[in-house]
């Protein structure tokens, strides 16, 4: 072969090993590297839209809305500006009432049933009131559920005489505080609640049911191994390491002579219990629910500033003593801030009853406070401008 074919030969061999290379491994490699990191770099991680939550305010002063209130535009607008023209900063909504109704869209199986209100802006109205600089409170009703019950009937507190579901007086019914696959619902609502945007959750009929023939009930669940205090403060356990885990703030409510009383009444409350479980305890001090002959009262619906007075510095004492058991600062600030009477019974409460309620709050040492009427219908003499 002469020197030029050989020449040719070299360089058409070249050619093709050039071309093979280029196919085989520079275009794969820049289409990995290079192309693809491109495309990587433009594919963004969907995230889920963070939340605001307002810190709690401190001291902190509500009042509350039902749902079917926050459903009403003008009403709920209302309220909204009572508290900022007032010294309130707080509002406590139903989440879930005393019917089982869940008041937005939770995407929780079996929560969309029931006979409430719905709320169907609910988060657009949360982010109002925070723009207003208003703590926004979410309350559940835990146990009296008979939307649920009407769902899973088999968890419900049963009637020993005809094997169903029982019912109160006013034909409510309720959950056995022992069934705990319910325990778990509880809890989806809570996230739920707190991914929407509530600042607090205030748990609410956290309890045993007493309205009603209570001869006729019969506990399944709750009575294997544990009483009514024991087996309501393992729901309490539960509820707050589950809580923990998604930072929400808690508060429960609690039947007012829990305060003074030291036995569960039968309801499976117990002030010592409850208080280590929740951020914040709630006691229902109305006066009106007091019994004639309370502490020499023949009529305590007359007598607002004494129950309060009396209810709560017992409250706090019990409270101070259980902190030096646990081996707590004394100087820890006090969870308790009650629930106060704005509503007629027993007597009429006008703006000097609901006043003296909040001065025998201050006078027994507490700062914060929380007003109650089921109608939403308050008496705004009784507060302070801003």
């Amino acid at each position: 072969m002469n020197h030029e074919l050989k020449r040719t030969v070299v360089v058409s061999g070249g050619i093709i090993l050039l071309f093979v290379f280029i196919v085989n491994v520079l275009i794969p490699h820049f289409l990995k590297t290079s192309y693809s990191a491109e495309v990587f770099e433009r594919v963004e991680t969907p995230t889920k839209p963070i939340v605001a939550h307002l810190p709690t305010p401190t001291p902190l002063k509500a009042l509350y809305m039902t749902a079917c209130v926050a459903s009403t535009p003008s009403w709920r607008t209302s309220l909204r500006k009572m508290i900022e023209a007032t010294e309130l900063n707080a509002v406590v909504i139903d989440i879930k009432d005393s019917t089982g109704t869940v008041s937005f869209e939770s995407g929780v199986p079996d929560s969309q049933g029931g006979s409430g209100c719905v709320v169907p802006d609910f988060k657009e109205f949360i982010a109002e009131l925070h723009a207003s600089g208003i703590y926004v409170i979410g309350r559940i009703s835990v146990f009296q559920d008979p939307s649920y019950t009407s769902l899973h009937p088999e968890l419900a507190v049963k009637s020993k005489s005809s094997g169903g579901v029982w019912r109160d007086r006013k034909g409510l019914s309720f959950v056995d505080v022992g069934a705990k696959p319910y325990w778990d619902y509880i809890v989806e609502i809570s996230k739920a609640s707190y991914a929407l945007g509530f600042d607090e959750l205030n748990y609410d009929y956290v309890r045993y049911p007493t309205d009603g023939d209570m001869d006729d009930t019969d506990f399944t669940w709750s009575y294997a191994s544990s009483t009514r205090p024991e087996m309501l403060e393992s729901f309490f356990t539960f509820l707050k390491t589950k809580t923990d885990e998604i930072g929400a703030v808690t508060s429960a409510d609690l039947f007012g002579m829990t305060t003074t009383v030291t036995s569960d009444m039968g309801i499976g409350q117990v002030l010592e219990r409850a208080l280590p479980h929740f951020d914040y305890i709630a006691p229902m001090v109305y006066p009106s629910h007091y019994p004639s002959g309370w502490n020499g009262f023949a009529n305590p619906s007359e007598h607002p500033y004494e129950v309060i007075h009396i209810a709560m510095s017992e409250a706090q004492r019990r409270e101070e003593i259980q902190r030096i058991s646990l081996g707590l600062a004394t100087t820890t600030p006090s969870k308790l801030r009650p629930w106060l009477q704005d509503f007629n019974l027993g007597t009429t409460y006008g703006a000097d009853k609901i006043r003296a309620q909040i001065q025998a709050t201050y006078d027994s040492g507490l700062d914060s406070w929380m007003v109650w009427s089921a109608a939403n219908k308050y008496t705004e003499a009784a507060l302070l401008p801003e």
